[in-house]
């Protein structure tokens, strides 16, 4: 663009861009604009030379510029702050540690000058004394000997004067090197934005780490405060008394151990130094009452909260804690009664107030047993959901005791599929209870022989009678047979064979004889309170006739939901009728049922014996369980809802709701299904509600599953149904094994689907109505059959009597009596 001069008003012309051509231009175009488009172009002899001025215009900065020099303004006023700020405090140090030096510096004139005065007496009383002396040899000796103890004298004094000095400034020293340290950290946060975290703060978190991570740090450093006060206030006591250092160091002590000791000083410079250590002294005495109290306080919380070490032999180890562990407590407190009690630790996941509190309140006697609680968890890690898992870490954490463990482990499970885990984890050491799987096949074979729960229950509680293992070397070499025959006050139930390496074989052959090594299983009060005696004179006799009961199609009805249904499916099909049925009444919807019991592991199809027909309800709505057939169940097992099974009383309510709504809609339809009915003994009359749920259990049996034991006197006394304490028996067989580890081979036996159990047989297979035998000759009759009788229950009587205790007497016996054997499985 070009301005020409004839078009111009004047002889100098200006070009000034646009900001829009400023800011796209900046970085392509000269930062120099001329007043002539072309500015090299030669000078026309038409036009005059004109002189070309060149304009600078300042260059417009960027938005990134901009924000970069606001950055650096703001950094260097925070640097002049920070710097003003260190300065200003320096100046305060300075200024303290000036009026310090300064005060120190009167003391030591204030000493000298004492000194001197002292000094300058004792040469006026010396000079007054040579006075009276006018031998001149007596004079000049004197004057010598006072000219040559000044020299002493000076160099005492520049001693004193010294070790005041360095007392003051060996106090001083940790202050000026502290200082410095916050100068030169600030001075580098100042020039170093990086670097965050400041010298004097690093320091600091060191001495907090050491203070805390090592115990006998907090005493050490006491310990060393201590012993620098007595040395510094030794050192400034020798500076401003008279006293040998020594003296000076015992006096500080005193002044450090009691306040009290500086009030016969005498002097400005003595007083002021006694007074400094006494000061410093209360602030010792004031920490170290203070680290005491602080481990007295918590020496004693550490006992509240049961965080302390239990050294105790011989004892029963309890890991975590359940609504079975009051019953478990109960059974081993009767176990250890004839021993005069023992030691049961328990270790929970709770305050060791509320477990001891809890345990005051279980309604039992622990007959000299003494329960110690500690708080804590056996886990290393956080707790697991489910409980066979924390089981599994517990024994992990057990099998890692560097000192070994003495004694065995037991374990309760949940799930069966997690018993070869927690073997292959434990090795020999771990003996597991299965809880459910326990209780779910207790319940089958109660609710197909009523009375049998009441048997378990006093065989494996610790009350009666239970099992025992001993060798008698005086029985080697004797068959089986005459064996069952030896022990007066006990019952032989089988052998622990040697040879077989320890197995144990449940209702051997007679004609089995007694090895080296092997021992005997028997069924007694205690283990003490058995002995073999000389073989009694016994008539076997013959069975009345060889009863083989045929097996009839049977209905069961199933009310809850438990984890492991699918088990007791497959129970039931091994053990019932071709033809059977099993009706599951619970709220689970039934494609989630056939689901669970899938994943469990049952095929449906595969069933041979059973069908299964579901029904979905309320099992405490009456409407609900109207819609079923009640009274055409041979068996009815109320089962612990597993929705509710973490409740005890809240299962019990409901089992208990539901056994009352049965037995009354059973007892509303009883008429028009039979009309014989009669009224049975006992406290309640047939026109009561209980007389006619008595009435109507003598059709169906009914088992509750009941988890609280103070819910069985509500049904014991009304004797509508039959129940099973599985909390209890659960504790029971956790107690037994936990005394003895070879009764779990015993009860896993008893309860699997194979070998031996428990049956109640009636006394027509044994013996005809009035005859009149011993109980032994019952014994070997049964032995015909295969048979061992353990116990029997009479006709008139509630509770069945497991190991009588006189054998030989002889009675007589009614068909409606009925035996408790050990036989095969049929």
């Amino acid at each position: 663009m070009s301005l020409d001069s004839e078009t111009s008003g004047s002889a100098r012309d200006w070009f000034f861009p646009s900001p829009s051509f400023l800011r796209s231009s900046s970085s392509q175009y000269g930062r120099r604009f001329y007043s002539n488009s072309k500015p090299h172009s030669p000078p026309s002899s038409s036009t005059r030379i004109r002189h070309r001025r060149r304009v600078k215009f300042p260059r417009t900065p960027t938005n990134d510029k901009s924000q970069l020099s606001d950055t650096e303004n703001v950094k260097s006023s925070a640097t002049a702050r920070n710097n003003l700020i260190c300065l200003s405090q320096f100046r305060f140090q300075f200024a303290l540690v000036t009026l310090t030096i300064v005060f120190l510096l009167l003391l030591l004139r204030n000493t000298h000058l004492e000194s001197q005065v002292t000094k300058l007496q004792g040469e006026i009383l010396g000079l007054n004394h040579r006075l009276h002396a006018c031998h001149k040899l007596d004079t000049l000796y004197v004057t010598s000997s006072i000219s040559q103890d000044v020299d002493p004298w000076s160099r005492e004094n520049f001693k004193r004067n010294l070790a005041l000095f360095f007392s003051f400034t060996l106090l001083f020293i940790p202050l000026l090197i502290f200082k410095y340290i916050g100068f030169v950290s600030k001075s580098r946060f100042s020039d170093n934005i990086s670097e965050q975290v400041s010298l004097n703060k690093q320091i600091a978190y060191r001495v907090d780490v050491f203070l805390s991570v090592y115990p006998y740090a907090k005493p050490l450093v006491l310990l060393v405060a201590t012993l620098l006060l007595i040395f510094l206030g030794g050192l400034a006591l020798f500076g401003v008394t008279t006293e040998d250092l020594a003296h000076c160091l015992w006096l500080s002590w005193t002044y450090v151990a009691d306040s009290g000791n500086h009030a016969s000083s005498q002097g400005i410079g003595p007083r002021l130094v006694a007074v400094s250590i006494s000061f410093g002294g209360m602030l010792i005495f004031a920490m170290m009452l203070g680290l005491v109290s602080d481990a007295i306080s918590e020496k004693f919380d550490s006992l509240r909260k049961g965080k302390s070490e239990v050294v105790e032999q011989n004892h029963t180890l309890i890991l975590g804690w359940s609504d079975k562990l009051g019953s478990l407590l109960n059974q081993l407190a009767i176990a250890n009664e004839s021993l005069g009690g023992g030691t049961v630790a328990v270790m929970a996941e709770r305050d060791k107030e509320e477990m001891e509190l809890d345990i005051a309140k279980m309604e039992f006697d622990f007959k000299g047993t003494s329960v110690i609680c500690r708080s804590g968890s056996p886990l290393i890690l956080a707790d697991l959901k489910k409980s066979d898992a924390r089981a599994l870490r517990t024994v992990l954490s057990l099998t890692g005791v560097k000192e070994g463990l003495r004694g065995h482990i037991v374990v309760e499970l949940s799930d069966l599929d997690n018993e070869v885990l927690v073997k292959l984890v434990g090795g020999d050491l771990v003996e597991t209870v299965v809880a459910h799987d326990v209780i779910g096949r207790l319940m089958i074979q109660c609710a197909r022989q009523p009375g049998l729960a009441q048997i378990w229950e006093d065989i494996l509680g610790f009350e009666n009678c239970e099992f025992y293992i001993k060798r008698w070397p005086q029985l080697e070499g004797m068959q089986f047979e005459d064996v069952l025959i030896s022990f007066p006050a006990a019952i032989p139930c089988g052998i622990k064979v040697a040879s077989y390496g320890g197995k144990i074989i449940l209702n051997p052959d007679d004609s089995y004889v007694l090895q080296e090594g092997d021992e005997i299983l028997v069924i007694a009060e205690d283990d003490d309170t058995y002995a073999p005696a000389s073989l009694p004179t016994v008539w076997r006799g013959s069975l009345p006739k060889d009863f083989v009961y045929p097996k009839s199609p049977e209905r069961i009805l199933f009310c809850g939901w438990r984890r492991d249904m699918e088990d007791m499916i497959m129970v039931l099909d091994a053990s019932l009728a071709h033809g059977s049925e099993l009706w599951m009444f619970n709220d689970v919807p039934e494609k989630e049922r056939e689901k669970k019991l899938t994943d469990g592991g049952l095929d449906i199809n595969r069933l041979e014996n059973i069908s299964l027909v579901n029904r979905e309800g309320n099992a405490v709505i009456r409407r609900h369980l109207e819609s079923l057939p009640l009274e055409s169940f041979d068996s009815i097992l109320i089962l612990a809802d597993e929705s509710v099974e973490d409740s005890a009383i809240q299962a019990d309510s409901r089992s208990l709701a539901t056994l009352l709504l049965i037995r009354d809609i059973q007892a509303r339809r009883l008429p028009y299904v039979s009309m014989a009915s009669q009224a049975h003994g006992g406290s309640f009359s047939k026109g009561s509600w209980i007389g006619e749920m008595k009435q109507a259990s003598d059709k169906t049996v009914i088992i509750s599953e009941i988890l609280d034991p103070r819910t069985k006197n509500l049904i014991s006394m009304s004797k509508i149904s039959d129940y099973v304490l599985s909390n209890e028996l659960v504790s029971m067989a956790l107690a037994m094994v936990a005394e003895d580890r070879q009764i779990n081979d015993v009860l896993e036996e008893l309860f699997a689907e194979e070998g031996n159990e428990m049956h109640i047989r009636k006394a027509d297979l044994y013996l005809c109505e009035g005859e009149e035998l011993n109980f032994y000759e019952i014994m070997l009759r049964a032995r015909q059959r295969r048979e061992i009788v353990i116990g029997y229950r009479l006709a008139n009587a509630e509770r069945a009597v497991i190991n009588p205790p006189v054998k030989t007497d002889r009675r007589k016996w009614s068909l409606k009596d009925v035996f408790v054997v050990i036989t095969e499985k049929e």
